[in-house]
């Protein structure tokens, strides 16, 4: 008997009892199901990690506030990491080569009688250089194959320049959107806007930006202001905010050591004691590139274990679920195994047709599940409000898996649809 004629008869034995056959296979349905959609939004959720530190070099330190909650708000557990701090980083230590900052203020920008309320960005003189860099985004229409540069992020005029930012120049940048919204397509370059009391020059103005990351379509990349950061803390903020610093290493290789001293210059900023033990409660954190991988990764491993157990269960119950009804169907067809043997069938016959059957269960319920956890994939990661996106190798271990379980499952009873003794068989009623 060729694979052929096993596999069309296996599907017309179980076409007899449908219902039954459709519950064999609902917990392979399940597992798989599950698996897919798990599986895509743990990759998900894995690129939108690495996307978000695509800008985050191998030689950079990004030094952040510790937060705490209290009373229901997120508030620093001492002192904030400042414009200072990053100054003081930047003058004190050899081993850094310099240290970009930036912060954030929600302020209202007006021209005329134009009014947008927009975050307003503070960095410093390098930061499009870093959005080229990062490949976050890219200019509308972008067809290179390299990746675009600061001046090609610019739709006219320039970014300021490091003494800008050194001297609190009142410059500022705008994205294409916001550009648009308050000047209504007249030129902007070298007019100034009110950002809430104050006025700035516009000196530059961004090209119309597209993402390139599915992660990011939510952000608005073309409704932007960007301030030197020094102007940003010195005019919008009645006391020093909290920012984000990195700090560029001029060495990799003394990676540790640059950590170390970058922690003992903001321990003395701000004065931070070792306790009893030797034990320095930090009010900032250090993260490496590969201090956020190695996070990452170890918490794909813990989310492929669920997977794993998640999957496993399923396909447990699935499994036992057709050994019950490859049982059911011996039992129903004990007299047609008996004539089989009485007209020549051997042993190996006999296993290799209810194995097959215990195969075409499983596969069944691996297509449907297939096809349910891609369907379930925009449902799961708006559930979960993430990203997920379908891990097409996901699928061929789907089958595999599958087929195994079938296989595993469906032994015991086509041996013992083999050990069946001919005569009693043929006695059955």
């Amino acid at each position: 008997m060729n694979l052929f004629m096993m596999v069309s008869g296996a599907a017309r034995s179980l076409a007899l009892n449908p219902l039954r056959s459709a519950l064999a296979s609902l917990g392979i349905v399940i597992g798989v199901s599950s698996v897919m959609a798990m599986m895509a939004v743990g990759s998900g959720a894995r690129d939108a990690v690495e996307n978000n530190f695509t800008a985050l070099g191998s030689d950079n330190v990004r030094i952040s506030t510790k937060n705490k909650f209290e009373s229901g708000e997120l508030v620093p557990v001492g002192m904030p990491v400042t414009y200072e701090d990053g100054l003081l980083l930047a003058a004190s230590s050899d081993m850094i080569s310099s240290v970009r900052m930036q912060a954030t203020k929600v302020a209202r920008a007006r021209h005329g009688r134009s009014l947008v309320e927009i975050a307003i960005t503070g960095a410093t003189a390098d930061r499009l250089g870093l959005v080229a860099a990062a490949g976050a985004v890219r200019p509308v229409g972008w067809v290179l194959a390299v990746d675009p540069t600061t001046d090609d992020l610019l739709e006219e005029g320039r970014y300021f320049s490091r003494p800008e930012v050194e001297h609190a120049a009142d410059v500022c940048v705008l994205g294409f959107d916001t550009a648009e919204q308050l000047f209504l397509g007249e030129p902007a370059i070298g007019k100034t806007i009110r950002l809430e009391r104050r006025q700035c020059a516009v000196i530059g103005v961004i090209t119309e930006l597209e993402s390139t990351q599915p992660s990011a379509l939510n952000t608005k990349p073309n409704e932007a202001i960007h301030l030197p950061i020094s102007s940003l803390i010195q005019n919008f903020f009645g006391e020093p905010p909290a920012i984000t610093l990195t700090a560029i290493v001029a060495d990799e290789s003394v990676m540790e050591e640059s950590k170390l001293e970058i922690a003992t210059i903001l321990r003395g900023r701000h004065g931070i004691e070792p306790d009893a033990d030797g034990f320095f409660n930090d009010d900032f954190a250090l993260a490496t590139r590969d201090d956020i991988l190695g996070a990452q990764q170890r918490s794909a491993r813990t989310f492929s274990l669920l997977i794993a157990v998640t999957a496993g269960i399923s396909l447990l119950v699935g499994g036992i679920g057709i050994m019950n009804v490859m049982l059911a169907n011996i039992a129903e067809r004990t007299r047609e195994i008996g004539v089989r043997m009485a007209v020549g069938a051997r042993s190996i016959d006999l296993i290799a047709q209810f194995l097959t059957e215990a195969i075409v269960i499983s596969a069944l319920g691996a297509f449907l599940g297939i096809g349910v956890g891609v369907l379930a994939i925009p449902f799961v990661a708006r559930l979960v409000d993430g990203d997920a996106h379908l891990v097409p190798e996901g699928i061929p271990i789907a089958l595999g898996v599958a087929t195994i379980t079938g296989v595993f499952f469906g032994i015991y009873p086509a041996f013992r649809a083999a050990r069946l003794d001919p005569i009693e068989a043929l006695r059955h009623e």
